[in-house]
């Protein structure tokens, strides 16, 4: 009858936390749309402290329920009998915890400040050839293994099938982990774009995926984040049509990520 208590406590607790999980996710996307909008030019709060706060001590409770269900799995192994609850429940109470905090994890990995070029002012999303640019990754579940160094790579993908430009675009991989007050789950990328072949600045957006592998208390996983679409100029005279592209594809999406072939912008009016 206590085993049958304690498992039953178990599946309030998930149910719980799948419910705050849903929340956070609600409130991370909100910060995301802030995000976007402020890449837009639109003065809105983009911190990250209360999101990561939540993120954190979620995923602390739900680590502190997978221990104590894996010293459970260790008692049914030592004493068993007929009908024990724990032989049925347990395995399947570890999974569906395994599977909340895989999803919590992947969630919690973000893009906290999207490519932007030292000088560029008001206008991220847009970076020139040879000019360096900085972007940030970070993790707003701030547990992991002290005998783990989580490392993270990038890389750069077009997004879709552009028409225009056939070539290809390269970035470094160095990446700078840690920043004053984040206490190493953040991570910098500092580079300048080599890009070969001819540029159709209206036609090719690109993105940054993050890729970090991350272990705690047995689970491994590999997250992975993207920036919101941005383009790639040679030259500066080339700074207001680009700017044209990412409004009109902010314009036609409140998740530019997902447009595989935007249309062109409209072409401007006549005098």
């Amino acid at each position: 009858r206590l085993a049958q208590e304690v498992l039953a406590q178990l599946q309030q607790l998930l149910g719980r936390s799948e419910t705050l999980r849903d929340f956070l996710q609600q409130e991370l996307e909100a910060w995301q749309e802030r995000q976007r909008r402020s890449c837009l030019g639109a003065p809105t709060d983009t911190q990250l402290r209360p999101l990561e706060a939540w993120f954190t001590q979620l995923g602390q409770g739900l680590f502190q329920l997978l221990q104590l269900l894996q010293a459970l799995q260790d008692l049914r192994q030592k004493l068993t009998y007929e009908r024990d609850p724990l032989k049925a429940e347990t395995p399947l109470l570890e999974r569906r915890l395994r599977e909340l905090l895989s999803y919590l994890l992947r969630s919690a990995f973000v893009v906290e400040q999207q490519p932007c070029m030292p000088n560029a002012g008001k206008r991220p999303l847009v970076l020139r050839t040879g000019t360096k640019f900085s972007a940030r990754a970070r993790l707003l579940v701030r547990l992991h293994d002290r005998n783990h160094r989580m490392e993270a790579t990038i890389h750069i993908d077009r997004l879709g099938e552009g028409k225009g430009s056939k070539g290809t675009a390269e970035v470094g991989t160095g990446l700078e982990q840690g920043a004053r007050g984040q206490g190493g789950h953040g991570w910098w990328h500092h580079s300048a774009l080599c890009v070969q072949g001819p540029l159709a600045v209206t036609e090719e957006l690109h993105l940054i995926t993050f890729t970090l592998a991350y272990a705690y208390r047995g689970l491994e996983l590999e997250l992975e984040t993207s920036t919101l679409p941005f383009v790639i100029i040679s030259n500066t005279n080339q700074l207001s049509s680009a700017w044209a592209s990412i409004l009109w594809l902010n314009m036609l999406s409140t998740d530019p990520r997902v447009s595989q072939d935007p249309p062109p912008p409209p072409p401007p009016p006549p005098p």
